[in-house]
């Protein structure tokens, strides 16, 4: 029993779904956004989504929850939106933008310059005293997140001094240097 893909999906105001055989469309104030699927019916029920699977088989019953799970991220996406903020902390780790150009000082020889795909916002917030922060919105939460990943991939944080692009919020495991 798949307990994520039995749960109906609440459309809010505003927003529009295309269901055809084998591809979903949901458009709403922010943008639109479409998923192929396959294994699974989708139906349009008294202002909610339902998601069914047609067998009990393990294909069938993965691909429930699946489906479920990336229909909603969907229509939260085009009616809400998805924000990453992620955090430089080190000396002299620096982080500005131009447009969709993201440029990263992050104590490496050179500047990282990274081209941001146009349906990500991106934002470099900096005060003084406080840790840079960019700031990821976009109405796709796949492709926020990836790029988000990316961002962190350059330098994660690191176990001793917790130096590092990590994410808001985020706990870094610390470990004792040498002297302990």
């Amino acid at each position: 029993m798949s307990r994520i893909g039995n749960n109906p999906i609440a459309i809010p105001e505003g927003v529009t779904i295309d269901i055809q055989s084998d591809v979903i469309t949901v458009k709403g104030k922010l943008g639109e956004l479409s998923q192929p699927y396959d294994s699974v019916a989708i139906k349009e029920e008294e202002g909610n989504l339902v998601v069914s699977r047609p067998s009990e088989s393990k294909d069938h019953k993965a691909k429930h929850g699946l489906y479920r799970a990336l229909v909603f991220n969907m229509v939260e996406g085009v009616s809400k939106g998805f924000t990453i903020e992620l955090e430089l902390v080190g000396v002299g780790y620096r982080a500005s933008t131009q447009g969709q150009k993201l440029d990263l000082a992050l104590g490496f020889s050179h500047n990282i310059v990274l081209e941001i795909a146009s349906e990500v916002k991106v934002e470099a917030i900096s005060e003084k005293g406080k840790n840079p922060i960019v700031k990821l919105t976009s109405y796709d939460k796949q492709l926020v997140g990836a790029v988000a990943a990316k961002i962190r991939g350059f330098r994660k944080p690191e176990p001793y001094k917790g130096k590092g692009v990590r994410f808001v919020g985020e706990q870094v495991r610390r470990k004792a240097g040498k002297s302990a």
